[in-house]
């Protein structure tokens, strides 16, 4: 019996596909479950398993593009596995290296010769072999010179890979954003001193109550909840000429996963804790991670947190992640000095950065979302906290 194996359906509205890799060879033994393909959506790379046990015959390509519910392969179920055959639920088998003949448009080149010409800096392809049928002898080597330009002892090979279907359309997302929004960014510091003892204070209780850490996240999560109260065009998106309003704040978090920058969603963040942040975060970090996350996982996000900190980033101006209309981006925290009561001190410091659609939202709104983002952060305790700390991290 053949079992015809058609592509699954990643998400609504996805029509198509792409063969990123086949983890199988035409002709192979398979065993159910086990991963046969990764294939690439315009959101995510999923992994393809086999749905039975038996002999594979491919049926595309890499790099083709396959329409949900097309044929990709079949599965002779009568089809035995050989004796000796591993599969990948086996122990991994030795691969035997195997020898390689290096040719070049003048011919053969003798190992001592390539020695000589690649410690010149020559490419072999430059010199006119004088051997045999156009082979290059070691003579031909030693009187060889680099030509002008040519630096002596490095690589200049290149290499032409085509970007996943994931990576096409996020560079297809990132110009229309450019080309079709009116994207500003406005800047602020944030003295990051009052989380800073917050966090060494609690962050082991936290953790040993909670099982997650208490990380910056959190905090910065429910400042933008609260800033978003008060200002809610920053939470809005366009629609045609239309701009809707949206009372829940479903957090975008970008994080980064095998295959790249994902933005999985946090819904509801307006009626999460401390610890309910952090166990998200967590969760979708994980499956970011681990290639489990889903189209649904990174669709309707109101609002996007990007942090370039962890990175190294000192300030940066993110884009917008549409349809939404704003993004916070975090940068990494430098002691630097400060005025404070007319003395300078020195003090952890983070600049964040606001991007936002200046269609939907304008300047006084950017700026007041992006002060109180930085109020909240400077005065947790008596903002996000309401004076009761312990009640807060549900110590």
């Amino acid at each position: 019996m053949i079992l015809e194996m058609k592509v699954p359906s990643p998400g609504e509205s996805i029509t198509e596909v792409e063969i990123a890799a086949w983890l199988v060879e035409d002709g192979d033994y398979v065993e159910k479950d086990q991963p046969i393909a990764e294939v690439d959506s315009d959101k995510a790379t999923l992994e393809l398993p086999a749905e039975e046990s038996g002999i594979i015959t491919l049926k595309a390509e890499e790099g083709d593009a396959v329409e949900v519910g097309a044929v990709v392969c079949l599965i002779d179920l009568e089809g035995k596995k050989p004796e000796g055959t591993v599969t990948s639920k086996d122990e991994e088998v030795e691969e035997k290296p195997t020898e390689t003949k290096i040719t070049y448009a003048s011919g053969t080149t003798s190992p001592a010769s390539k020695k000589i010409l690649d410690e010149k800096g020559v490419i072999p392809s430059e010199v006119k072999g004088t051997g045999r049928d156009g082979r290059i002898t070691k003579e031909d080597a030693v009187n060889a010179t680099p030509s002008m330009g040519t630096p002596a002892g490095s690589s200049r090979n290149s290499e032409r890979k085509k970007m996943s279907m994931l990576r096409r359309k996020v560079a297809q997302r990132l110009v229309t954003v450019k080309n079709e929004t009116a994207m500003l960014t406005t800047f602020n510091e944030v003295d990051m001193k009052p989380i800073f003892d917050l966090r060494n204070e609690y962050k082991e209780d936290f953790k040993t109550k909670h099982g997650v850490g208490l990380g910056f996240m959190s905090f910065f999560t429910l400042a933008v909840v609260r800033a978003l109260e008060l200002y809610p065009d920053v939470n809005s998106m366009l629609d045609g000429d239309y701009k809707i309003l949206h009372d829940f704040k479903d957090i975008s978090i970008a994080v980064s996963g095998p295959k790249g920058l994902m933005v999985p969603v946090i819904r509801n963040t307006e009626n999460l804790t401390f610890r309910g942040v952090e166990s998200e975060v967590k969760r979708l970090a994980i499956r970011a991670r681990d290639g489990q996350i889903t189209v649904d996982e990174m669709t309707g996000g109101t609002f996007t947190i990007t942090n370039g900190g962890v990175f190294g980033s000192m300030l940066s101006t993110p884009i917008i992640n549409p349809p939404q209309s704003g993004i916070l981006g975090m940068h990494n925290i430098v002691e630097r000095p400060i005025a404070v009561n007319g003395e300078v001190i020195i003090r952890p410091i983070m600049y964040v950065a606001l991007s936002y659609d200046h269609r939907v939202i304008d300047g006084r709104e950017s700026v007041g979302f992006l002060v109180a983002v930085k109020e909240a952060l400077e005065n947790p305790v008596e903002i996000l906290m309401d004076n009761n700390i312990k009640k807060a991290l549900e110590m």
